[in-house]
């Protein structure tokens, strides 16, 4: 019991000093003999405090019963975009920025039973100069109560269900960031209701959910309200929500998905969501509602939009090699004002681990006709990445390149030419 005690002893210092090691104090005990069987599983039982890399601390009670672990994660960002010069003048300068992109903080875990779990998750890249951008800090804020693996509820503020992409991580992206096609249609986060369930083991998987429908860190004064839904089948077993094959799966997967989104808004509501970036696809200078409606939206009018967005995605994985392709439509229907605006947009990247779980090639081609009902305003780009996962997404290295291709009707310009602009990232990431 003495070499028990100072085990004990010297775990708790060691949790509190936050030191991280590959292997836990109480294995290289155990090995060294120094401790029985018996004193490590006592021991197992007293260690409340641990620390996982990509989960970060966590803090559990004696029975087991709350639980809670804080980390969160930072990407820190360098682009160089090249503006075209279509006139023999640029419209725009080139742009050299540094950024941190994101800058998260997340506490997780389960309270008065494993089947009750929560998360909170804050941006505070989401604040500039004392003003919010993109929705603001507060991203998530839910509880879930899991009944079975068929069936869980979760109400709050979370991620809409809608999209391969835009439900994967971040963190876990292939290329430096999404897609321009998921930035266009994503609903982005909203506050709402959720029920889900994994089936036969995860072979399907379901989300059916309502949600305010205004985006995130807003509420609505109206009626209306958004619904979404998501199928997903795993053929071959399920599929880590993450682009690249890091893993280095040694059995093929395959996941095939498809989401439904439906919201109503009035034109005023659209402007305000436009202006503060709560609903991505109508974002200023991104969603594909906002792009090209050739000025027929009269946000004075506050007639009704309904929205209706459906998206078909895939994704295959298997000894370093990882597809992933995705199909978005999108409608907005303005009935009195007689006015339908139609969208579609599509993406498929493949990458390739070059060194096995280390370093890795991709490539993305990605499409998108903000309205197909009128001509010259077609979005294209080619993009290739390399990443070096030095601690697979929990520190990885990326950079990509992207040559983007505008259209005339809309091109940054103000004359009548597309353009062909030119970017280059680099990002450094690490999860804690």
């Amino acid at each position: 019991m003495k070499r028990l005690g100072i085990a004990v002893g010297l775990l708790m210092i060691t949790s509190q000093a936050g030191t991280v090691s590959a292997k836990s104090l109480e294995d290289v005990l155990k090995e060294k003999g120094v401790i029985s069987e018996e004193d490590y599983q006592e021991v197992m039982k007293s260690a409340t405090v641990k620390y996982k890399p990509g989960t970060g601390i966590n803090l559990t009670s004696a029975d087991g019963k709350f639980s809670t672990s804080i980390g969160g994660f930072m990407q820190a960002r360098y682009s160089f975009l090249n503006y075209d010069d279509v006139n023999g003048a640029p419209t725009q300068k080139n742009s050299s920025q540094f950024e941190v992109k994101r800058a998260k903080l997340t506490v997780s875990g389960h309270a008065f039973s494993k089947d009750v779990t929560y998360n909170l998750t804050t941006n505070f890249s989401n604040i500039s100069g004392g003003a919010t951008k993109n929705g603001g800090l507060l991203e998530n804020a839910w509880v879930n109560y899991k009944w079975r693996d068929e069936l869980q509820i979760r109400a709050g503020q979370a991620k809409v269900q809608f999209g391969r992409q835009w439900l994967t991580s971040s963190t876990s992206l292939q290329f430096v960031d999404q897609s321009h096609v998921t930035v266009a249609f994503a609903p982005t986060y909203d506050t709402g209701v959720n029920l889900s369930g994994k089936i036969a083991k995860g072979l399907f998987t379901y989300d059916v959910g309502a949600s305010g429908g205004l985006g995130q860190n807003y509420v609505r004064s109206t009626e209306n309200n958004a619904f979404a839904a998501r199928i997903t089948v795993n053929p071959f077993g399920v599929m880590k929500n993450s682009e690249s094959d890091v893993e280095n799966s040694e059995k093929p997967l395959l996941s095939i998905g498809s989401s439904f989104y439906r919201n109503t808004v009035t034109e005023s509501e659209a402007s305000t969501a436009n202006t503060k970036n709560s609903l991505g696809f109508l974002k200023k200078k991104t969603g594909w509602f906002s792009l090209n409606n050739k000025g027929s939206v009269n946000a004075t009018s506050k007639e009704n939009i309904d929205f209706n967005l459906v998206s078909l995605d895939t994704a295959f994985k298997w000894r370093g090699l990882s597809l992933t392709g995705e199909c978005m439509t999108g409608e907005g229907d303005m009935q009195r004002n007689n006015y339908k605006q139609r969208a579609l947009g599509f993406y498929a990247q493949a990458g390739y681990m070059i060194i096995p779980k280390t370093v890795e090639l991709a490539y993305r081609y990605a499409y998108l006709d903000p309205n197909r009902d009128v001509g010259n305003d077609h979005w294209i780009e080619n993009s290739m990445a390399v990443s070096w996962y030095i601690k697979q997404h929990n520190l990885k290295l990326q950079a990509d390149y992207t040559a983007i291709h505008k259209q005339s009707a809309i091109a940054s310009t103000s004359g009548t030419q597309p353009t062909d602009d030119n970017q280059a990232r680099v990002q450094l990431q690490m999860v804690f």
